[in-house]
């Protein structure tokens, strides 16, 4: 996927996560510190309706566009759900875990993404 589909799905991603008024997203740039992927985004939910609700909407939204997730995880418990999106990672947690995983502190070494 070449930077300007990244971006493009980026906005798709946090569009939907607005749509469904997720809690303090925040999109951090990895590239340069990670092979896993080149953006994260983290979010969460106040409760498992929602949660489920977020990840479905993204997973909409990509879907349009022709993009599908290479894996999704977490999904029946919904405390973490990640979805798999090759270049970008979408976290969305329950608000405990999510404070528990501090995912903003294990990757403060990535850039900060203006949303």
């Amino acid at each position: 996927m070449n930077s300007s589909d990244i971006k493009e799905n980026l906005k798709l991603i946090i569009n939907a996560l607005e749509d469904k008024k997720a809690e303090n997203i925040r999109v951090i740039d990895i590239s340069e510190i990670s092979t896993v992927a080149d953006y994260f985004v983290i979010t969460n939910g106040l409760n498992k309706s929602q949660i489920q609700a977020l990840s479905d909407h993204v997973e909409e939204k990509l879907a349009i566009q022709k993009v599908q997730p290479r894996n999704i995880e977490g999904y029946n418990t919904a405390n973490w759900i990640l979805m798999d999106y090759s270049d970008i990672l979408v976290h969305i947690f329950d608000t405990e875990s999510r404070g528990f995983y501090d995912l903003e502190h294990m990757w403060r070494d990535g850039k900060s993404v203006a949303l």
